[in-house]
């Protein structure tokens, strides 16, 4: 004979657990069934369920729906999940007593194995495979940039025949964004290295009695180097990113494909005014750069004892017109590269929520990477011509 597991957690309102032997079940249900009437239902059955599928062994469970008078969606979620569960067990599940009216929503659902897919495991990367990834990545993104820099020289030739086609607004904007905007921050890095640069050479420099050496050094280094790469990754930290992020967020919108299909050159359209204006104001702030770093360091030299006309006549000395004029191309060719990798990144912009932040990123760090690349050729360059 059938029993009836009596259990508060078994005997609802409208739901019975009748356990017939230990590898056979059935569960018998009654009146409505809605959301309301499973409330406590659907998870008193699922746990009766999930008791009898650790004991049974070879298990067949079956649902009788002959006493139903309605059924909505959430009883045939209930089915589903009834039968999944018995499923992923390796039992059995049928339905007996069933109206004909819910077969055809009960089919819409079947096989129910599309409603719960196994997860994919991505197979795990060996070195090899990572190694190939990465090196294929760098290779296309060589090829976007050599495509990008052809672009961009042919449209800066275009630009200086034909000045007057040029967006001169955008480059304004452009141009304050990324350097009257940017003069505060220049500034004050630019002083605390002037003060740590004095300070640290002259810690060395005292215990040779050369203290009064460590000022024109100092000009000597800032305006050669420091100055140029202090600005360069300044800028390249904002408004590299800036540029990717305006940019980008435009191809995100499908902006930038607007301006191809209305016939427009992206490049021509965005990219070359804000290299020409990467091209103004990164010489300009690294001149500024130069003037704060110097002055600072002639205010460091007073606690050594060095006034500022000892500092004044020994730079003259040492600093020249061509070691002022090296720093400057030096920049302006840090000018270039932050502008168009920037917009070069915010170009290749993808889609999703996090890709304009990606793209800035990227910006930023291709920056400095090609930032460090250009100080290194222009310094073996200055080696080999003495410039």
């Amino acid at each position: 004979m059938p029993t009836k597991i009596d259990s508060p957690s078994a005997d609802t309102s409208i739901a019975k657990w009748v356990a017939v032997d230990s590898a056979t079940a059935k569960i018998v249900i009654t009146g409505k069934v809605d959301v309301y009437s499973l409330a406590n239902t659907w998870t008193q059955i699922r746990s009766a369920q999930d008791e009898w599928l650790k004991k049974a062994g070879s298990h067949s469970l079956t649902f009788d729906a002959s006493g139903i008078s309605s059924l909505d969606g959430s009883g045939i979620a209930f089915l589903i999940d009834l039968e999944e569960a018995q499923k992923k067990a390796g039992g059995t599940f049928s339905v007996v007593g069933l109206d004909s009216r819910y077969q055809p929503l009960l089919k819409e659902f079947d096989p129910i194995s599309n409603l719960f897919p196994v997860p994919v495991v991505s197979p795990k990367r060996g070195f090899v495979v990572s190694t190939g990834m990465a090196a294929q990545n760098l290779i296309d993104d060589a090829k976007g940039l050599t495509t990008f820099t052809g672009h961009l020289s042919a449209d800066l030739i275009w630009s200086v025949r034909n000045v007057k086609q040029v967006r001169w607004s955008d480059f304004v904007n452009a141009a304050v964004q990324a350097g009257i905007a940017a003069l505060p921050i220049v500034g004050l890095v630019s002083f605390l290295i002037g003060v740590i640069l004095s300070f640290q050479a002259a810690i060395g420099m005292k215990q040779f009695g050369a203290v009064s050496f460590v000022g024109p050094i100092a000009a000597l280094g800032i305006v050669r180097e420091m100055g140029p790469l202090v600005t360069a990754i300044l800028l390249a930290g904002r408004s590299s990113a800036a540029f990717a992020a305006e940019i980008g967020t435009m191809t995100v919108n499908s902006e930038v494909d607007a301006l191809v299909s209305g016939g427009l050159s992206p490049i021509r359209f965005l990219v070359v005014p804000r290299v020409l204006a990467g091209i103004l104001v990164m010489p300009v702030l690294t001149l500024y750069a130069d003037i704060v770093s110097i002055f600072a360091s002639m205010i460091t030299m007073l606690a050594y004892d060095i006034p500022f006309i000892n500092f004044w006549n020994g730079m003259l000395q040492i600093v020249t017109i061509e070691d002022i004029g090296s720093g400057l191309i030096k920049a302006t060719l840090f000018g270039v590269v932050i502008s168009a990798v920037g917009c070069l990144r915010g170009m290749q912009t993808g889609t999703g929520a996090a890709a304009v932040g990606i793209s800035a990123t990227r910006a930023v760090v291709s920056s400095i990477v090609l930032i460090v690349l250009v100080d290194g050729v222009f310094a073996y360059i200055s080696y080999k011509t003495g410039f």
